[in-house]
């Protein structure tokens, strides 16, 4: 048995889980999320916890019966909390809008505008920071989703390693470059 999917899942107050053919829904004050549980896998839903187990000794078994935990977990923060990836984008002129709140408009720098399509089951917010970058906010309630959409604005313009400008995540360390001045002398 896997150690951490022997553990099980806490619901907390005003969420609910069901578990029928197959699916799990959990349902809170965030919104509704669904995944479909493989058949190596059973799932109890008992009072206010979630019960995982594995319906075979294999290494496969154990495999999915963690992965089937760490996924019920993502739900369950995800339908009470929420996820969030906050993203800057650094350099001269770079601007951000939300057009109708479904096309992210990014003008980070090329001779046209990149146009994103926002997924429904995320939300982006675009603000600019005191130091003028401009903070693009992305949230939602499901992991997956939240951190591919910020995965996606990213790699529009990752951050280049000599001046830092492009797209990065707030926080995030760029390892600097010398330039050609500190790299060597005249010969």
């Amino acid at each position: 048995m896997s150690r951490l999917g022997k553990k099980p899942v806490h619901i907390p107050e005003k969420t609910k889980a069901e578990f029928k053919d197959g699916i799990l829904e959990i349902t809170g004050p965030g919104g509704k999320l669904s995944q479909v549980i493989d058949s190596k896998i059973n799932v109890k839903i008992e009072k206010d916890n979630i019960l995982i187990e594995a319906l075979g000794d294999s290494r496969e078994h154990n495999m999915f019966h963690g992965l089937t935990r760490g996924l019920i977990v993502n739900m369950v923060e995800g339908v009470t909390k929420g996820f969030k990836k906050e993203l800057e984008a650094i350099g001269l002129g770079f601007k951000v809008n939300i057009e109708g709140g479904k096309k992210l408009v990014l003008a980070v720098g090329f001779s046209h505008l990149v146009n994103l399509e926002i997924p429904q089951t995320v939300k982006v917010t675009a603000a600019l920071t005191p130091d003028k970058n401009t903070l693009i906010t992305v949230t939602g309630t499901d992991k997956y989703e939240v951190g591919a959409f910020a995965a996606k604005i990213r790699a529009v313009k990752p951050p280049e390693p000599y001046k830092g400008f492009g797209i990065r995540y707030l926080g995030e360390k760029i390892i600097r470059k010398a330039g050609k001045a500190a790299a060597g002398g005249k010969k």
